[in-house]
């Protein structure tokens, strides 16, 4: 369809202005905590690692709370369907924070873990509800505005995020790591809670969304498929060569078929409209995460840079992902959906094959970092559009489904790319063929995010 979804006219109200200010407040801090955390313990997992003698679960650290926030996002966008965001809001800040003080008080690898696992389903969960209360308190034409601001605040703590955790776990302890964002949450969530009195109200005569265990069912099974895939490089089995290779292979085998109920009919074959909104969506990701990860690394190990100032590199392009978020949501409907997402994916292309060629052809450093901020740019560009989409092609008794299928296929396209990865650097002989090897396979990902592109809306506009 084209892209009439977005109002021409502008509603006198702002996010920023009443009735929206403590809604845009709220919702905004509670995107900013959650990537805050997933930055901060970025930075201070080797010392808490090293503190709790947890090497051997230094991975599942990681992979634990994107594989539960899976189960996460099913079950709130199912619970949003049948009654409403209110309560699945709650109840997913009420996880995240009782996973964040298991964690922050934990004495053992384990217990650490276990909390992750908790923080993750909160956080999954935290997602979907967000996205519906979007949908219910902000007319459509200030969609792109509010999710931009979702950007802006998922970005803006890769800025001042893994410093700030430095420094607490320095000056106090990495425990106030966690345990300080717990006093955050809770002012945050007020913000918002006046607005969620009687929003869950249903008609008398509208009929009940039933639950959906089946979806839940199989979103257990993809979580379990994620962990295995993160897991199956450090599998070696006597006598079998390739048993990483085809482990992967049955674990990517096995997400794809759990997810197929996870996401609307035709996902996974790029048919046109929505189906295709959330292809695009994983692809991005994976192909943008994919590679983001190792560019620090490359850098690293290629060129010399210290890892502190590896990691400022990636800064370039987060403010470019926030301005370009800025700058589609002022736009409006005078950037078509489909031209925003296409755009934005041939950038975060262009990017990665920049970095493939840096690394291929031992070009300067500053070849890759100026890549980067089109990388950050593009995924400003089609992030919020995508997210708008979603909405704009759902109704209110599938906005929680619509919604928990984009946020999956957001989580498993980047936990997909980021496991694969990892077995590709580990199969080359050279540095040079490992990053090279990882790039292109990036590269790739991108590529077919590029394709599906166009089919985001139903007709060219």
């Amino acid at each position: 369809m084209p892209d009439s979804t977005v109002p021409t006219t502008q509603p006198a109200a702002r996010i920023l202005q009443r009735p929206y200010l403590w809604v845009t407040i709220g919702t905004c801090a509670l995107v900013f905590l959650a990537a805050f955390e997933s930055l901060a313990v970025t930075t201070i997992m080797p010392l808490v690692s090293r503190e709790l003698n947890g090497a051997g679960l230094y991975a599942l650290a990681f992979a634990g709370p994107l594989a539960t926030g899976v189960i996460g996002m099913v079950a709130a966008g199912n619970w949003s369907d049948r009654r409403g965001p209110t309560a699945p809001l709650y109840a997913s800040v009420g996880l995240f924070v009782l996973g964040l003080l298991i964690a922050g008080t934990s004495t053992s690898m384990p217990m650490l873990v276990a909390g992750r696992l908790v923080q993750g389903l909160g956080g999954g969960a935290l997602t979907v509800a967000l996205y519906v209360l979007v949908a219910r308190i902000y007319p459509g034409v200030l969609h792109p505005k509010i999710f931009a601001a979702f950007s802006a605040a998922w970005v803006i703590p890769s800025l001042v995020g893994p410093f700030a955790a430095g420094i607490v776990a320095q000056v106090f302890s990495w425990h106030w790591v966690f345990l300080g964002v717990v006093g955050l949450v809770i002012p945050a969530l007020l913000m918002i809670a006046p607005v969620l009195r009687g929003m869950d109200q249903r008609p008398m005569d509208a009929a009940a969304v039933p639950w959906a265990a089946g979806r839940l069912a199989w979103a257990a099974l993809a979580a379990i498929a994620v962990l295995a895939l993160n897991l199956s490089a450090g599998v070696r089995v006597p006598g079998v060569p390739a048993a990483t290779a085809l482990l992967a292979i049955a674990a990517v085998v096995l997400a794809l078929l759990a997810v197929r109920p996870l996401v609307p009919r035709g996902t996974l074959i790029a048919r046109r409209g929505l189906p295709s909104v959330i292809l695009a969506r994983g692809l991005a990701s994976a192909g943008f995460f994919g590679a983001e990860v190792y560019l620090p690394y490359l850098l690293i190990e290629q060129y010399a840079f210290s890892p502190t100032f590896a990691g400022l590199t990636l800064t370039g392009g987060a403010l470019a992902w926030a301005g370009a978020s800025a700058v589609q949501g002022r736009l409006g409907a005078r950037l078509s959906h489909r031209r925003a997402v296409l755009t934005g994916a041939l950038m975060v292309l262009g990017a990665v094959l920049l970095a493939l060629a840096t690394t291929s052809l031992h070009w300067p450093a500053a070849v890759a970092i100026a890549g980067w901020i089109f990388a950050g740019g593009g995924m400003g560009l089609l992030y919020p559009r995508l997210s708008v989409m979603t909405l704009a092609l759902s109704t209110k008794d599938n906005e929680g489904f619509n919604s928990s299928a984009m946020s999956i296929s957001d989580s498993l396209g980047g936990a997909l790319a980021l496991a694969t990865t990892g077995i590709v650097f580990a199969a080359f002989t050279t540095t040079t063929g490992s990053f090279a090897g990882v790039f292109a396979l990036a590269a790739v990902l991108a590529t077919a995010a590029a394709f599906v592109a166009p089919r985001v809306t139903a007709k060219a506009s």
